[in-house]
């Protein structure tokens, strides 16, 4: 007997309806600790794989299970050391590709490299487009990434992108501690580049905002040349995508206080906190460093100003409606 039309629409709609029991989720050796809060979140467990290194330094990758036709996610964020976990993240890719997974999805919490995103002198290399095609090449059909440091990052890749934003769950702290309509507070973005940043984050506050104007005269070197926007007589609240030597923020910081401001508060996205920053932030006259774990933190460097806010959620959730096909920008309705 032969199939109907109405049959035949209804096979095909049964094998194009995503099924979560194909969905794996994997983790390198970069934060494994985050991926099991969104294995748990999404009420998977993490797939069985080995990543170690052999005798002369050389990483070595095992999947060990079976991965054919499954929706695949790697979490592994590219943070220090960064060349380490870039070239793991390409062997998994390159492991799963052979292995006939039917998607592998890159989750990128912070994106290593990303700095370095355009020529600022001759001769010098473009390292976060290199980066976006070794990913593309080693086997990935899609990547997410938690606040790249410039969106415009997004268009070096080759496949679908899915921006995910900090912001939100700084907001959401922030609204929790009081700083809502409150007309003392405003919101101040550390360089002109974060202008946006902050403008959302101020209209989800239901304050103003201002902008520190400066200038780099070398790598992790800051010098503020003004501040546009008023500040005297108010809380800061200072917004940036990465807290890396700490120069910039408590340069700012302290630039703000100059001005009449009568405290300032920190945030970021991604708390790189490169050598003595964590010690440099604690002695500095920011109130409170108000950071996302999309990067492990050492225990040194978690110091009494210091507060983590959790992105297993926001991540799992976002992995979860890929799977699904749902939408991701909803996420973000009230966030810019």
């Amino acid at each position: 007997m032969g199939t109907t039309m109405a049959g035949t629409q209804e096979i095909v709609k049964q094998i194009d309806r995503p099924s979560t029991d194909a969905l794996r989720i994997f983790a390198g050796n970069a934060y494994p600790a985050l991926a099991k809060q969104v294995a748990e979140y999404l009420g998977v467990k993490i797939g069985a794989m080995t990543a170690t290194k052999f005798a002369d330094g050389e990483l070595r990758v095992k999947v060990e299970e079976s991965a054919r036709g499954n929706d695949v996610f790697i979490i592994q964020p590219t943070c220090a050391p960064a060349n380490d976990h870039i070239m793991e993240l390409l062997i998994m890719l390159d492991a799963f590709k052979r292995a006939s997974a039917r998607r592998v999805t890159v989750v990128i919490p912070y994106y290593g490299y990303a700095r370095q995103d355009k020529k600022v002198k001759p001769r010098e290399p473009i390292t976060a487009r290199l980066i976006a095609d070794l990913i593309s090449v080693a086997g990935a059909n899609r990547v997410v990434a938690i606040d790249l440091h410039a969106e415009q990052l997004q268009g070096f890749f080759n496949m679908p992108v899915d921006h995910l934003y900090g912001g939100p769950i700084i907001s959401r702290y922030l609204i929790d501690q009081g700083f809502k309509d409150d007309g003392d507070v405003v919101v101040v973005s550390p360089d002109v580049g974060g202008v946006k940043r902050a403008e959302r984050l101020a209209e989800a506050l239901g304050c103003s905002f201002a902008v520190i104007a400066k200038r780099r005269p070398e790598p992790n070197k800051v010098e503020v040349v003004e501040i546009v926007g008023r500040v005297n007589g108010k809380r800061c609240i200072m917004i940036d995508d990465m807290i890396d030597t700490g120069g910039s923020i408590i340069g700012g910081a302290d630039a703000l206080i100059e001005r009449g401001a009568q405290e300032v508060v920190a945030t970021c996205t991604h708390p790189i906190l490169s050598g003595d920053a964590a010690q440099r932030l604690q002695a500095s006259c920011i109130k409170e460093i108000i950071c996302v774990d999309t990067i492990p933190i050492a225990a040194n460097k978690r110091i009494e100003k210091l507060t983590v806010l959790p992105s297993h959620e926001l991540i799992g959730e976002a992995i979860r409606r890929i799977h699904l096909n749902e939408s991701i920008s909803e996420l973000f309705n009230d966030w810019g």
